[in-house]
């Protein structure tokens, strides 16, 4: 005969018992405890741990002041970590910084990366440790080395930002470009970061016995939480367009021809630029004191030549002041070798490194006829000679000489930076893009006769560059050597980039992070419900697991109360179980298991 309904309700309702029974219980990993405990707090031995009792804090003052300053420390190390990784752009630019400060060449820019990331990895590590422990109920106690280590690393991540900013604070700009691309990834990361932390968050909140504090610790984390989850509402990125609104890659033009292949302004740098598809080349030009327009960046000469080595007593002497037979004495490719700026010499194939090893300081003239061999646009930053030079007043008319007299570059193919004697060189050669370095009105560069703005990167803003460009004039971004700010550029309409890493840029054949809004809300939307129903179950099965799960029976509700108790085993582990159960119904009996709390039932008093 089949059992009866009765009989089935109380089968059915002994076995749901069972299963709540094994998740309530709560024993040691001890593996697992040992390690967490170990390499918190080197709390190797049992004995040296304790569990948090429910309604206990998880740590005394202090340890819970130390667990803050970890916090803390976690959040200006990731903040160093992502402004300084992002800044890669600049690293050449910093590290050249410091050799005019120091005298020699060190890659400090790769050095403090390294140095932040191995902080940060050990923050990070040391408060994934924490919460482990808290989940576990485990009450937290940090060794005293780790707070030394702590606070090693709250010092340096405060003194390098410090120093940082008020060195370079167009970084923080660099910074907030990044946002633009990065967000809605960073979005995704927020929102997993918080919904794995609901798991202890969880599980101290109902275990707690002080209304405030649970007020305090869900109020804390749901402000949070509801704030990733509107991020997006405010949230702009160029990269986010419809189909088919993308406009063409921006031009590139070499910085001073190839300067991660060859050494900087030489035929061989520019010959590099050239192979590598760059649509310009970039340069500076001095004019020597016998008035022959060359290529040179810096003031002086020792940076990029062997001057020490040919005239150690003019080291210092500007580069101006050299006449042109003296500068044919001089290397300028060997420094490159030596000092490897951007890590790229040994790439370079044996033939290449003799003659980087070989190369000479170029003249005007030499760049321009190679320009125009290969149909390249130029543009130039010009110096003017110091006031003892007998060409301090006429070096832009000498310029002009070069261009029209001994290159065969047609005009139209330069982009003419110089801001002096703007209205005198427009007259002598209409053709010329005039081009300039700083944002005014639309109407100001047109009776300027401007066709071209030539910007820093930090300066870039789509609102800007469609401005101008319904004006006609177009807009070149300088310095761009990251594929993440080249994509940025592409994607807020930029004309043109200059840039060290042509053979990189050149390769990328849409923007990063390119997305369509309906993919990017799809992204928005769906990781917010998934973490709102990762957070629901994890919050529901710690206050079912905590404060006891209803049961049905027939037609009638019964619950499950209890107390917590607490005993040791032999292998003086803490294990909690539930005692005092009290369950309506037929008295029965469960099978009990050694060392596992058990669900004791009283039978129901006749009446």
């Amino acid at each position: 005969m089949g059992r009866s309904p009765a009989s089935l309700s109380k089968l059915k309702l002994g076995k749901l018992k069972v299963v709540r029974r094994q998740l309530l219980q709560r024993y040691e990993h001890q593996p697992f405890i040992s390690c967490l405990a170990g390499f918190y707090g080197c709390q190797w031995k049992r004995y040296q741990r304790a569990r948090a009792q429910p309604g206990e804090c998880c740590c005394s003052k202090l340890e819970c002041g130390s667990f803050g300053i970890l916090i803390v420390t976690f959040c200006l190390t990731l903040v160093f970590l992502y402004f300084w990784s992002e800044a890669q752009n600049d690293y050449n630019d910093f590290d050249w910084f410091n050799f005019w400060k120091m005298g020699f060449w060190f890659p400090w820019s790769l050095v403090l990366l390294i140095v932040a990331a191995v902080l940060f990895t050990y923050i990070a590590i040391l408060l994934v440790l924490a919460v482990c422990l808290l989940s576990e109920g485990q009450r937290l106690y940090l060794h005293w080395s780790h707070k030394i280590g702590i606070l090693v690393t709250l010092t340096f991540s405060i003194s390098a930002t410090a120093v940082l900013s008020e060195q370079w604070s167009k970084e923080w700009k660099t910074l907030l470009l990044s946002f633009q691309v990065t967000a809605p990834f960073l979005h995704v990361g927020g929102v997993s970061l918080m919904t794995l932390l609901s798991w202890p968050i969880a599980l101290h909140f109902f275990r707690m016995n002080k209304r405030v504090r649970q007020v305090a610790i869900l109020g804390l984390y749901l402000a949070i939480l509801f704030t990733l989850y509107l991020v997006p509402l405010g949230m702009y990125s160029p990269c986010i367009k419809e189909e088919g609104m993308l406009g063409p890659p921006p031009a590139l033009i070499g910085h001073r021809g190839a300067p991660m292949l060859a050494p900087e302004n030489t035929q061989l740098s520019f010959e590099k630029a050239v192979e590598a598809g760059g649509e310009g080349l970039e340069t500076d030009v001095t004019i020597s004191y016998d008035g022959v327009p060359f290529l040179m960046h810096d003031n002086t000469l020792w940076r990029t030549t062997n001057v020490r080595e040919v005239f150690p007593n003019r080291t210092d002497t500007p580069a101006s002041m050299f006449t042109w037979s003296e500068l044919e004495m001089l290397n300028a490719g060997a420094w490159f070798l030596s000092c490897d700026p951007f890590g790229t010499a040994s790439s370079l194939d044996p033939d290449d490194q003799v003659r980087a090893q070989n190369q000479t300081v170029p003249r005007l003239r030499d760049f321009l006829d190679l320009a125009a061999l290969h149909g390249k646009l130029v543009i130039f930053d010009l110096y003017r000679p110091p006031s003892d030079h007998p060409y301090r007043d006429t070096w832009i008319n000498r310029t002009l000489e070069v261009l029209h007299n001994e290159s065969s570059l047609n005009s139209s193919q330069i982009l003419w930076l110089p801001s002096e004697q703007r209205d005198m060189v427009q007259e002598i050669d209409p053709a010329l893009q005039q081009t300039s370095g700083s944002k005014t009105s639309i109407e100001e560069l047109q009776e300027n006769h401007i066709v071209r703005l030539n910007l820093h990167y930090s300066s870039m803003s789509q609102e800007h560059i469609s401005k101008y460009s319904s004006g006609n004039i177009s807009t070149n971004l300088y310095v761009i050597s990251q594929p993440w700010l080249y994509s940025l550029a592409w994607c807020a309409g930029a004309q043109s980039v200059t840039t060290n890493a042509l053979h990189v840029l050149k390769k990328l054949r849409r923007p990063l992070f390119l997305m369509t809004p309906e993919e990017y809300s799809l992204m928005w939307i769906l990781t917010d419900v998934v973490s709102v129903v990762l957070i629901a179950i994890v919050f529901a099965f710690h206050w079912w697991r905590e404060r006891g799960l209803p049961f049905w029976s027939g037609s009638r509700q019964t619950h499950e109360n209890g107390t917590y108790s607490k005993f040791r085993t032999a292998e003086l582990s803490d294990v909690w179980s539930i005692s005092g159960v009290t369950v309506r119904g037929e008295a029965r009996s469960l099978p009990t298991t050694p060392n596992l709390p058990t669900i004791s039932e009283q039978p129901e008093p006749v009446v």
